[in-house]
């Protein structure tokens, strides 16, 4: 599942409800996995749907084997009322059980035979009632234009809401699936439909073909006045001898908006068959724009859904959403192969799914769309998660499964972001045929099974004819947490160049981390030479080591991370660091954001002042290169928030802002252009946001100022003119305005938005109101985040606001305070680990970690996932605090 914007989700405090009063636990009751002495062969699933009801019915037959002599059984539901429980011996003879919910917060429940039965073959039917969940868990009710639709979103344990079953990705078994919903609704599933038959009184049964084997959270259905739009067929190819069909399917009066992305999936489907060798295993595809969703995307195999604004594309719709969506189809139509044919046997493994995900997005990206440079976002994505990555609490990619928060909180930078970086550094070291054909044997060996990290590394280690070295090397970057961080001396040894690295962890200024660790690195350096530069490669699986550079010109220059492809940070002393960086125009795009990002991690190691930051960097916002130009920002901005202190401070931060990328921006415009380039596009977006918004230079500002009235201007049917802004400077244009107009405009959005149901504006809008400063129209949008006329999946945006002083921080603290309850109460339990970061992310004092802590301190362990949201937020907060502790704000001055 690809995780672009997750919502904050938390654990809801009441219990399900079962047939019978909850009776004492069973002595074996499961702690964490389901015990295997009852397997899962196959389910039926019969559901009674109407989405303009509350609640729904159904008949869940779970045909399974009993390996040993026993009274009861364990499987998973939640809020489930069950009327009836029938067991089908081997015989035939039926048995009435008894179904009690042991543990409801964790929805672990016990079925009771009433008597012993010997090891067999059972049919266990549970039939039973539930909420539509309001949540976007399980199946779950959501509103387009006033009309309801129900939809599924199990990953990760949210199956259980919609149905008992065996809630874990091991127990993989086909499902048959039927659908009895009113005759004027639409269903769909993860497979074709077989039948339809009237069901009486309105209704109509609709049969669909029985799944590969699948785990219970690729289950995926939805009931609706969806429209159905046919895509081009996706042509047969060696590995598929039938085409396969294609559709949109979204809500009502959408569908038109489903062409673009369906004329871009056939090449999607084909890159990755060509690469894994096995063609697309599934008997359709359907991609379905949900109206509110949890998640970016999830790859339910079938029936793939998304976040309505990645799907719905029109020809002016903002460049980065036209890119989103082309990058998180491939993400999940990569997830058919990595995910969903080959599945992870536990959560620990999640990597395999998603690290190989976002890996095999970038690989497809890179070949179809090659202008999108998924090569730099691959450097970029790694950057991002080794900030994360230095965190003492951070979580290692192989992160061991101790509760249902463990496996929430998984979706992150870690499991994606860093698994990719250490996959593309692992194929790097190999080669990509090879790495290939590691990955062909590995499909195939597990296809419609499941798979360990074990598997993986072994298929791989044996395609390259490599031993245990190499497995245990990349084994340390699963196994452990943390970046490497490897020192780089250069010098001249018996006529030879030599450079002598030693590695440890990456700390940040003030951690109370240990930096005593060793990784296996595929280490690549890129030296000058008399005629160029040259890379070598080695592998420093030592605490120290040595590399000749054979060749170097004397003296020489290095950059310690050839091609930016390596998950680890370096360091050199500040003069090298500075004769790197008159070497900058020599390196390619990927070196320099390496080089930029070795610049920021000694900037928070305590090594560079921010003077030697900002003029080290300087040289790379001339760059034609978008993501290089820009690279800065990330340095700039923390320096801009924490460590000017006066007006004179923050002005000569703005000129160093303003001499870097103000003459971009007027070259740019302030609206898109006829047929310029998406990264045009991208770039203007991004240069805007931070002129206007970040240091707030007077004249950006105008410019902007002009499109956010123009857009406020009611039209004669009394809405909004919010096509009046450039589509990709709505957002930035309504936030400049919130600043200026105040509560004329703060008024008009919130009134906006309910009578707007298209997902990019909805998006801009709330983008805008995001950025009010001003304390009481502050308080008004985030009250009207708790109102239904914002999604669930809408609220974090509205709440998370501006968080630039310490005053926006208290404001933004006392509010969600007082507030918490009504936070916890409408947005469920799917991300509690979110809610402290929401709560208190941006903080950078000693005092903003204490009351963090005393407020969750009775209150973490009711949230799933926020012990260890607690533990980062707080972390980052105290090293924030020491960073800025340690600065001389006098520098920026000089």
């Amino acid at each position: 599942m690809r995780r672009l914007v997750r919502p904050l989700v938390l654990t809801a405090l009441a219990a399900c409800c079962g047939a019978a009063m909850a009776a004492p636990a069973a002595s074996d009751q499961p702690q964490g996995k389901l015990p295997r002495w009852a397997m899962p062969e196959s389910y039926q699933l019969d559901f009674k749907v109407d989405p303009r009801q509350q609640d729904f019915t159904g008949t869940t037959t779970i045909k399974l084997k009993l390996e040993k002599a026993t009274d009861h059984l364990w499987l998973h539901g939640r809020e489930l009322k069950v009327s009836k429980v029938a067991i089908t011996d081997a015989a035939g003879k039926v048995h009435e059980g008894k179904y009690v919910d042991v543990a409801p917060k964790e929805g672990v429940v016990r079925i009771d035979f009433g008597s012993q039965l010997a090891p067999q073959e059972l049919s266990l039917a549970i039939t039973y009632s539930a909420p539509l969940n309001q949540q976007l868990q399980g199946l779950y009710k959501v509103s387009h234009e006033g009309q309801p639709y129900a939809m599924t979103q199990m990953e990760p344990i949210s199956a259980r809401f919609a149905f008992p079953g065996f809630d874990e990705p091991s127990f993989k078994t086909p499902f048959d699936i039927r659908l009895t919903v009113p005759n004027d609704e639409v269903g769909i599933a993860n497979t074709k439909q077989v039948k339809e038959e009237g069901a009486g009184d309105g209704w109509k049964t609709l049969t669909f073909a029985r799944t590969q084997p699948l785990p219970t959270y690729l289950v995926a259905f939805g009931v609706g006045p969806w429209d159905v739009v046919k895509g081009p067929d996706i042509s047969s190819t060696q590995y598929r001898a039938q085409p396969t069909e294609l559709r949109g399917i979204a809500a009502k009066g959408e569908g038109h908006r489903m062409q673009h992305v369906l004329s871009e999936t056939p090449s999607i489907i084909h890159t990755l068959e060509d690469y894994y060798g096995f063609g697309y295993p599934w008997d359709k595809l359907d991609l379905l724009a949900a109206p509110d969703f949890s998640a970016g995307a999830m790859e339910n195999p079938g029936l793939v859904t998304f976040r309505d604004w990645l799907l719905l594309i029109d020809p002016d719709s903002p460049a980065n959403y036209v890119r989103g969506s082309f990058n998180v189809t491939a993400h999940e139509l990569a997830h058919q192969w990595t995910g969903d044919t080959v599945t992870m046997g536990w959560w620990d493994d999640l990597w395999l799914n998603e690290a190989f995900a976002t890996w095999m997005q970038q690989k497809v990206t890179q070949k179809v769309h090659p202008e999108y440079r998924a090569d730099l976002d691959r450097v970029r994505g790694a950057q991002g998660a080794m900030n994360g990555d230095s965190l003492v609490t951070t979580r290692k990619i192989r992160q061991p499964i101790t509760g249902n928060g463990d496996i929430e909180t998984a979706f992150d930078g870690i499991t994606y972001q860093k698994g990719a970086a250490v996959l593309g550094m692992f194929e790097g070291y190999v080669g990509e045929s090879t790495f290939q054909k590691g990955m062909r044997s590995y499909i195939q060996q597990h296809k419609f099974g499941n798979a360990t990290a074990d598997d993986l590394v072994a298929s791989i280690a044996k395609a390259a004819d490599k031993g245990q070295d190499f497995q245990q090397a990349f084994k340390s970057f699963l196994n452990q947490p943390g970046v490497p961080y490897v020192q780089t001396q250069v010098s001249q040894e018996g006529g030879k160049t030599v450079l002598h690295l030693t590695q440890g962890r990456y700390l940040p200024l003030g951690s109370a981390g240990d930096a005593k660790s060793v990784w296996g690195v595929p280490m690549c350096v890129r030296y000058g030479t008399a005629d160029g530069s040259k890379v070598s490669c080695e592998l420093l699986d030592k605490a120290q080591g040595t590399m000749v550079l054979a060749g170097a010109s004397n003296p020489t220059w290095v950059m310690p991370n050839a091609n930016g492809s390596g998950y680890y940070r370096f360091a050199m002393a500040k003069d090298d660091l500075a004769k790197l960086g008159q070497q900058v125009g020599k390196l390619d795009d990927a070196e320099q954001l390496a080089y930029a990002d070795a610049v920021y991690a000694s900037f928070k190691h305590g090594d560079l002042d921010a003077a030697d930051v900002l003029a080290a960097l300087k040289p790379l916002t001339s760059s034609k290169t978008r993501e290089v130009a820009t690279a800065p920002l990330n340095s700039f901005n923390w320096i801009y928030q924490n460590v000017a202190q006066t007006d004179a401070q923050r002005a000569k931060l703005a000129e160093w802002a303003k001499a870097a990328y103000l003459p971009r921006m007027q070259q740019l415009g302030y609206h898109r252009k006829p047929g310029e380039a998406d990264t045009d596009s991208l770039l203007r977006d991004t240069l805007a946001a931070q002129l206007a918004l970040g240091v707030k230079l007077p004249e950006v500002r105008t410019e902007l100022l002009k499109q956010g009235d123009a857009a406020l201007k009611r039209k004669p049917d009394g809405r909004l003119d919010l096509a009046a802004a450039d589509p990709d400077l709505l957002g930035i244009a309504l936030g400049v305005a919130v600043q200026e107009r105040g509560k004329s405009a703060v008024d008009a959005l919130i009134a906006e938005l309910p009578q707007t149901s298209d997902p990019a504006m909805r998006n801009a809008i709330l983008g805008g109101l995001s950025e009010v400063e001003d304390p009481a129209l502050a308080t008004q949008v985030r009250d009207f985040a708790l109102v239904k006329q914002v999604k669930v999946g809408e609220m974090a945006s509205l709440l998370r606001g501006v968080r630039d002083t310490r005053a926006q921080r208290d404001a933004s603290w006392d509010w969600s305070v007082a507030n918490y309850d009504k936070i916890v109460e409408r947005t469920g339990s799917f991300a509690g680990g979110q809610l402290p970061n929401l709560m208190a992310g941006g903080g950078c004092s000693k005092d903003e970690a204490d009351r963090l802590q005393a407020f969750f301190k009775t209150r973490a362990k009711d949230v799933t996932g926020a012990e260890r949201g607690l533990a980062q937020t707080s972390e980052s907060t105290l090293l924030c605090a020491a960073l800025a502790a340690k600065q001389d704000a006098s520098v920026i001055l000089r």
